[in-house]
């Protein structure tokens, strides 16, 4: 299992809102090159969105599925890649002084990363789940920004 904390200097409600917005999966989701909505009202349990992977010429598709989902506490998906698979992603939000922890978990479920899970894959995640995470905090803190300063300007 791959565990991975990450401090975001922005309240839980600024992560969270970029969470609940299907549009910006592909914005902090490493690999991810494009996203959006499919089914359902993202993220209530059963809402799913498309994504696209891209490697050079090479690129697939697959979907995300929200399976549990606690608004602004915790969100639980089922990434489905086809043949390469599926895997559980748990992101937690939780308080930490007027700032932000977010606890990512996640392993496979089916295809060769379920059949072949081990420490060596999950070493992998882990270093997927930090250049993800820094990703998330980035989004989220130039976000906040951006709707600061608007905020002020309105002043």
């Amino acid at each position: 299992m791959a565990i991975r904390p990450v401090l975001i200097r922005r309240p839980p409600e600024a992560v969270w809102a970029v969470l609940r917005d299907g549009h910006r999966y592909a914005d902090w989701v490493v690999g991810t090159h494009a996203s959006e909505p499919l089914d359902g009202d993202w993220p209530a349990v059963g809402s799913a969105i498309k994504y696209t992977v891209k490697a050079g010429p090479w690129h697939a598709g697959g979907r995300t599925v929200v399976r549990a989902h606690e608004p602004g506490t915790r969100l639980e998906l089922e990434a489905q890649s086809g043949v390469l698979g599926s895997a559980r992603i748990s992101i937690e939000v939780r308080p930490w002084g007027e700032d932000t922890l977010v606890v990512v978990d996640e392993h496979p479920l089916t295809g060769p990363g379920g059949k072949l899970h081990n420490m060596a894959s999950d070493a992998l995640l882990q270093l997927r789940h930090r250049r993800m995470l820094r990703k998330l905090a980035r989004v989220v803190e130039s976000t906040a920004e951006t709707e600061s300063e608007r905020a002020s300007s309105r002043e």
